[in-house]
């Protein structure tokens, strides 16, 4: 006998589709003209199934992006702290040099302003989660003797992505390579890092 599949399986093919939608279409469309009714009918789900899950557009949206920031940029330790957060760097250039990811991340940034649920979304499902990596990162590199122990680890993950999150605010041109190398140099440099 063949037997359907469960509840929780149909729910997240429903919800990859969703999300997949919500990409697809700001591809296409750009961020502003992508609806609730456009994300529904594309994924094939019903309204009510996108607002039983999300309370709007831009928190479809912020979870694809989420998904794919996660998959896109790991925190890896090779012992080279340095060339980790080049890597690491240059992959979240890429990501939000390119479509949709990019459109979506500028559409969500430009909600948060007037949508104080999704401000603290942002805050907490993205930002947070990400900033913590990114200190702890840092932290096991202290531990390896590559940065002073007394080194502010939270600033200096400001200091690191901040500027690609100015240039991408403000649609400048991404970093490239070399400028990311330079800029990882600088705030190590800062950190008082020895050179690996």
């Amino acid at each position: 006998m063949i037997t359907s599949p469960s509840s929780r399986r149909r729910s997240e093919r429903s919800r990859k589709a969703t999300l997949e939608a919500a990409l697809g279409l700001c591809a296409e469309k750009g961020y502003a003209r992508v609806t609730v009714e456009a994300i529904a009918a594309r994924a094939g789900v019903s309204k009510k199934t996108i607002y039983r899950w999300w309370p709007s557009k831009g928190a479809v949206m912020l979870e694809a992006f989420t998904e794919g920031l996660l998959d896109a940029t790991p925190f890896t330790d090779t012992g080279d702290i340095a060339a980790d957060l080049r890597t690491h760097i240059c992959a979240a250039v890429r990501l939000l040099s390119t479509s949709p990811f990019g459109p979506a991340y500028a559409g969500i940034l430009s909600e948060v302003h007037h949508d104080d649920a999704l401000a603290k979304a942002v805050r907490e499902d993205l930002v947070e989660p990400r900033f913590a990596c990114a200190v702890e990162r840092l932290r096991r590199a202290g531990e390896q003797g590559q940065i002073p122990a007394d080194a502010d680890l939270p600033l200096a993950v400001e200091m690191l992505y901040g500027p690609v999150y100015y240039r991408h605010v403000l649609r400048k041109p991404p970093q490239d390579e070399a400028t990311v190398a330079a800029l990882v140099e600088h705030v190590l440099r800062s950190l008082g890092a020895r050179e690996t």
